[in-house]
């Protein structure tokens, strides 16, 4: 009986197959940085705009079926707010994304150039507050500094927060394993 379990075990796992699953090749040049398979999550801007982050149910026909979840603060009858979930289902063609946006925690150019445009610019209305109300108190050194404040952080959200755009040098192969014709 010990010797026999083994053996049917081991034709029993030599019977059985898995499915094979369409995938998606993301691509800097000729070298692959990044495979998108089922059951993977993806993050990505599409041709609308729309910033979509979502779980990959499935990959067929040239296309990603996602999962997509919206997390929000709903009021209870008592007064108190809890977190409701809901998710839904969009599917996006391949060629539908324009950029993949960058994996991990970084350093949110984006942000933090828009905090120096306030900046600047709030610098930059209260010297000419200054000015309109005391000249001898107004400093032009000090909206020099305003207004380049104001220049390096609208720099900084036009070059940031852009992901990696699929174009020259990035691309994305869809890579066929099933032979269905169905769908």
């Amino acid at each position: 009986m010990k010797k026999l379990l083994p053996i049917v075990f081991i034709f029993i796992t030599a019977v059985s197959f898995a499915q094979p699953s369409d995938f998606i090749l993301f691509k800097k040049k000729d070298r692959t940085l990044k495979t998108f398979f089922t059951g993977g999550q993806i993050m990505f801007t599409s041709t609308t705009g729309a910033y979509i982050e979502a779980n990959i149910t499935a990959i067929r026909n040239d296309t990603l079926f996602l999962k997509q979840y919206t997390i929000r603060q709903v009021p209870t009858q008592l007064g108190i707010y809890v977190l409701d979930t809901t998710y839904y289902y969009t599917r996006y063609h391949y060629k539908q994304i324009t950029s993949i946006g960058e994996t991990g925690r970084r350093f949110n150019w984006g942000g933090s150039g828009a905090v120096l445009m306030g900046g600047g610019l709030l610098l930059t209305v209260a010297s000419g507050v200054v000015y309109l109300a005391d000249n001898k108190k107004f400093s032009p050194e000090l909206l020099g500094a305003a207004v380049g404040l104001f220049g390096v952080g609208y720099l900084l959200t036009k070059t940031a927060g852009k992901g990696m755009v699929i174009g020259k040098k990035y691309s994305l192969v869809y890579i066929k394993a099933t032979d269905n014709k169905k769908d």
